[in-house]
């Protein structure tokens, strides 16, 4: 399962975010460090189901009418402060927390009503472009100081005969995420002594920065959007960066009151639609979240966690079926598994994310919207179906 971290300062309104997307209660309040241990949830990406191509939905529990929600991990971790990386605040509890995370979403306070130490201030007051770079660069300042502490077991290494810095480094950077093609292609991109004894801590700073950029990309949630000034968001949109408008607050409203019947809407909707039996007061308070849906595509949340995966990762979803005519396992329930797989992944992929018994005795794969055999070379693309035949 891939898991997405939420970073940020204290009271941006992660704690917020993991409540409404997991809808996992947890402790949300209006001071810093809310959140002490890391809260693990199980939340969803959402994509179109194949089953729309048929006549009848599917059975499957995750597909709400052709909407399928396909599990990752999420995890809300303490809060970051200025000087993180050297141990301030919760800073190594929260940066150990994000080494098995494989892409990160920096939840920021677009209102700019919580100061740079996530302490409430007048909404306008701090600006939220400081909080984009600042989670970016603790992570790779905390990364450069991992990487400096290990450096006399690379330098070591180096006097040996057969000494590969590749292998070395990605020993080294394993544990952050990192795969000897990682390690490879980052040092590719950056410039560096043979001899790693004559590494300067500005050689190690590129290596730190480069390696986290290529494990841990980052998406940026401009939180409490519902409330922020017209010129912080423009500002955040005019970014060179991936910005997500969201309102976390917002959604966590609407997926309460779709539970107890108020709306009709489904995380990730664009619209919702309000119920008969709401109060006046809750009927305007619904009205004005549907304004703010209205004029930035939905509440923010799905759409950050789906462009977390399917853009910055650039996965995309696969359906394994044991019957290509009935898009069915043995059972007969229809599409009833969908795994998330990086671009280029094959059926031989696809067979052993199911079970890596059924990738050992892989014989071949039929793509059951057209009836049709491909070769273990073929590249899945986004909704496809696959039949595995195996041995096993």
């Amino acid at each position: 399962m891939l898991s997405i971290a939420l970073a940020g300062k204290p009271n941006a309104g992660k704690s917020t975010f993991y409540t409404a997307a997991t809808m996992a209660e947890v402790d949300v309040a209006n001071y810093p460090f809310t959140t002490i241990d890391a809260n693990r949830g199980v939340s969803y990406v959402r994509t179109e189901c194949p089953c729309l191509e048929r006549e009848q939905r599917c059975t499957a529990d995750n597909c709400e009418d052709g909407k399928r929600y396909v599990p990752i991990e999420l995890i809300d971790v303490a809060g970051l402060v200025p000087g993180a990386h050297e141990g301030k605040g919760l800073g190594n509890q929260f940066l150990d927390e994000l080494t098995n995370a494989d892409v990160i979403v920096n939840v920021i306070d677009a209102s700019g009503g919580t100061n740079e130490k996530g302490e409430p201030v007048d909404i306008g007051e701090h600006d939220p472009l400081e909080d984009i770079d600042f989670v970016e660069e603790e992570m790779d300042l905390w990364l450069a100081d991992i990487v400096e502490r290990n450096w006399e077991s690379i330098e070591r290494q180096s006097r040996s005969p057969g000494f590969d810095i590749d292998d070395a480094l990605a020993e080294m950077l394993t544990g952050f995420g990192a795969s000897p093609t990682d390690v490879a292609r980052t040092l590719r991109e950056i410039d560096y002594p043979e001899d790693p004894r004559e590494w300067t801590d500005d050689h190690r700073e590129a290596l730190a920065r480069e390696i986290r950029q290529r494990t841990k990309p980052i998406v940026v949630a401009a939180n409490k959007i519902d409330v922020a000034p017209q010129e912080n968001v423009e500002k955040l949109l005019e970014l060179d960066k991936p910005v997500i408008p969201t309102t976390a607050e917002g959604e966590l409203a609407l997926r309460r009151a779709a539970e107890n019947g108020l709306v009709d809407y489904d995380p990730g909707d664009e619209t919702l639609e309000i119920g008969a039996d709401v109060s006046d007061a809750q009927r305007e308070a619904l009205e004005g979240l549907a304004d703010t849906m209205a004029e930035y595509d939905g509440t923010g949340v799905q759409g950050a966690l789906d462009y977390a995966v399917y853009d910055l990762l650039e996965h995309l979803t696969a359906y394994p079926v044991e019957d290509a005519a009935k898009w069915s396992d043995g059972s007969g329930n229809v599409l009833p598994d969908a795994f998330l797989l990086p671009q280029g992944s094959t059926p031989v992929d696809l067979a052993y994310a199911v079970h890596s018994d059924i990738g050992d005795g892989y014989l071949h794969a039929v793509d059951a919207k057209s009836s049709r055999e491909v070769g273990e070379g073929y590249e899945l693309e986004e909704g496809d179906v696959i039949k595995i035949v195996s041995t096993n």
